[in-house]
């Protein structure tokens, strides 16, 4: 059984949508007691269901069956409201405003724990485990691209691409997979930043087109 630290935020209300989405974000702040203060301040309006410290600790600040604050203004699949129908875990790091670094084991374990544990209650598939950067593409970076996706896609959480002949044009796949496409380059960048982390200036290559290609035909397989 998980040993989860209650920590209520006052910033939620009801969702309007039922919980179909996992979405993970780093708390870009210098350290997990900031984070807490800030979640429960009563001007911030804005929390997360949980926050996972660099130990494995495991803070909860908003009810699973409440629509937490976090993903801001968002899209996915046509979906805005991604507050309403997502779960949001914050993973403590100092983030790109405050030197950037690897996530330690004891953070990704008790987040595999974690994710397993609220897939017990939600109906989550692995395909609906998205970055905060795969949602908000022209606004967020997070978890940015030191986050271990291929280990928990491995696990069942989230998916991870073999490469394949592109079969469409790259914008019209990106779109088909369910990225806002507003702004092309920021929604490639935020793709290579999950699959391709060690080419993130939003310019596709061969590897970005047959990446993408491999996750829209993941995403196109019957179960």
């Amino acid at each position: 059984m998980l040993n989860i630290l209650s920590h209520p935020s006052p910033h939620f209300d009801e969702r309007q949508l039922p919980v179909d989405m996992l979405v993970l974000h780093y708390t870009d702040m210098p350290n997990t007691t900031e984070v807490v203060q800030w979640f429960q301040h009563p001007n911030s309006r804005v929390s997360a269901h949980y926050l996972i410290d660099e130990d494995g600790s495991l803070y909860q600040f908003v009810d699973e069956d409440k629509r937490a604050w976090h993903a801001g203004q968002s899209f996915w699949q046509g979906v805005t409201d991604i507050n309403s129908c997502s779960i949001g875990i914050e993973l403590a790091n100092p983030g790109h405003s405050h030197g950037y670094q690897v996530f330690p084991d004891a953070q990704i374990q008790a987040f595999l724990q974690l994710a397993q544990d609220i897939q017990t209650r939600w109906a989550i598939p692995a395909a609906r485990i998205l970055a905060h950067s795969d949602i908000a593409p022209t606004r967020k970076q997070d978890p940015g691209h030191l986050f271990p996706w291929k280990t928990l896609a491995k696990e069942g959480l989230g998916l991870w691409p073999e490469e394949a002949t592109p079969a469409c044009d790259l914008l019209t796949a990106l779109a088909q997979i369910g990225y806002d496409m507003t702004s092309p380059v920021h929604t490639i960048t935020a793709f290579q930043r999950r699959f391709q982390p060690h080419k993130l200036d939003g310019i596709p290559d061969e590897e970005t087109h047959a990446l993408v290609q491999g996750l829209l035909n993941q995403l196109q397989s019957p179960i």
